[in-house]
């Protein structure tokens, strides 16, 4: 059956499900746009509950497994569809719970923690960041973030389905954080606060990053085994959230090759 009329209820739906992160928890489903960003949800371990493709667009042999297909117009599509460019397809996926307890850690681990998220795509960018340098785990201090945001999807180029992910309370984090026995460095400025690259990440490390407008917590820096910084040679004084990131995280890797 081809879907042709963007009042179809399901397609209504869609569009509730992209717009509303209350009707994504409610509803405990989230909408997934691109070839490349459904491949990596199934490879990820999420349940397609429903795929919706245009045969004008759409080529790919994704195996979803029990997900309804349905067939959408060009029309519908655009609709639904952010980019243009991005297969003729949108997925229907569960949520997957984002609880600290679930957070299964190896030996050693290198984790980012972000105090709070201030822009959707900044967690994309960081979660992309943790899939390049396979991170351990990404967890936000924050516990009512919306993991499944489409921004967050989109500017994670999917990613977010291959990292592991989790949210809690800053509290909560830096207990966790003792159990495992991973140290905290934090990117704070204060007296003792040293270059990004003579901190030592060798052993089990947490990454700590604030947002743009209000950086890190005082918390996060008493609590800290090293506070660091990242060299800044030019006019301004501190660089995006995902920038530094990536800068740290990369170090991080460097030291562990």
């Amino acid at each position: 059956m081809q879907i042709e009329s963007l009042q179809n209820p399901r397609i209504k739906n869609l569009l509730k499900l992209q717009e509303k992160s209350r009707e994504r928890k409610n509803q405990g489903l989230f909408i997934v746009e691109g070839k490349q960003e459904n491949e990596l949800a199934i490879k990820g371990g999420y349940e397609a509950v429903e795929i919706y493709v245009c045969e004008d667009i759409y080529e790919s042999t994704i195996d979803f497994g029990r997900a309804k297909m349905f067939e959408i117009t060009r029309t519908v599509f655009e609709k639904l569809a952010y980019r243009k460019s991005t297969g003729g397809i949108v997925g229907v996926y569960k949520t997957k719970s984002s609880d600290l307890s679930t957070l299964k850690l190896p030996d050693n681990p290198l984790i980012v923690v972000l105090e709070a998220v201030e822009k959707p795509g900044n967690l994309g960018a960081v979660l992309r960041t943790g899939d390049g340098a396979k991170v351990d785990a990404v967890i936000v201090c924050d516990e009512t973030v919306d993991f499944f945001n489409p921004n967050v999807i989109r500017s994670s180029v999917g990613t977010l389905f291959t990292n592991k992910i989790a949210s809690a309370s800053k509290e909560e984090v830096l207990n966790f954080l003792k159990e495992h026995n991973v140290q905290v460095i934090s990117t704070f400025l204060r007296d003792e606060t040293i270059s990004l690259y003579e901190a030592d990440f060798t052993s089990g490390s947490a990454i700590i990053l604030g947002t743009e407008a209000t950086g890190l917590s005082d918390f996060w820096a008493d609590n800290s085994a090293e506070l660091i910084k990242i060299p800044m040679l030019g006019f301004v004084d501190s660089l995006n959230v995902s920038n530094a990131a990536a800068i740290c995280v990369y170090e991080a890797v460097r030291q562990r090759q």
